[in-house]
């Protein structure tokens, strides 16, 4: 096994595909990235910072991430578990990558930028979702932003109903049980997340 420590190793293997190849990379949002984000109800945030390395989840009503212009954005941060991993990291190291995602669109919309968390009482009532206000918003100044191809998302069939498997549910209960050694908690701390989960 040959482990990969240069560039020079990589290029060998994956040959640089020129200028042009990398003319979609931009410092801003085109128009038609300002578009997919309109129509966006999900996107994956990744952090690093005093965590390690984090990867956070936000969704809700398409739109829901407000375009300020073509390089800001302002991403609502509602109630969750608490925990506050990515959101931690950001202010360790305000370094951020983000993945948009449209259901049934292959292809992808990346961003890499910087963020700050803001307490603006403005700002979170704009933001608002189900009559209630963000708990906070993150800022994201855009450093790079592309649209990926259609290849990952077509090979995984990802939008292909036909390919997938049967919907899974992971027991909540099970890894608190397991992680606190208390088997009893198991089937109450599911009917609560299942509770809980209806309502949101």
């Amino acid at each position: 096994m040959v482990q990969i420590t240069s560039l020079a190793q990589l290029r060998e293997l994956i040959p640089d595909p020129g200028p042009k190849a990398s003319a979609k990379l931009r410092d801003r949002l085109c128009d038609q990235g300002i578009a997919f984000i309109a129509r966006s109800p999900f996107l994956a945030l990744a952090t690093n910072g005093a965590w390690g390395l984090e990867i956070s989840q936000k969704g809700d009503e398409p739109g829901f991430v407000e375009v300020l212009d073509e390089r800001t954005l302002l991403i609502p941060e509602r109630n969750g578990n608490g925990i506050a991993l990515g959101l931690g990291n950001m202010l360790a190291d305000p370094r951020v990558g983000l993945m948009f995602v449209r259901p049934a669109t292959d292809e992808i919309l990346r961003i890499s930028g910087r963020a700050t968390l803001l307490d603006d009482t403005t700002i979170c009532a704009r933001l608002s979702a189900r009559g209630k206000p963000a708990v906070l918003a993150i800022r994201i100044d855009i450093d790079r932003a592309a649209f990926h191809c259609v290849r990952s998302a077509r090979r995984a069939g990802l939008w292909q109903p036909e390919t997938w498997d049967a919907p899974g549910k992971i027991s909540f209960g099970k890894i608190y049980a397991d992680a606190l050694a208390m088997p009893d908690i198991r089937e109450a701390f599911d009917q609560m997340a299942e509770e809980h989960d209806r309502h949101l």
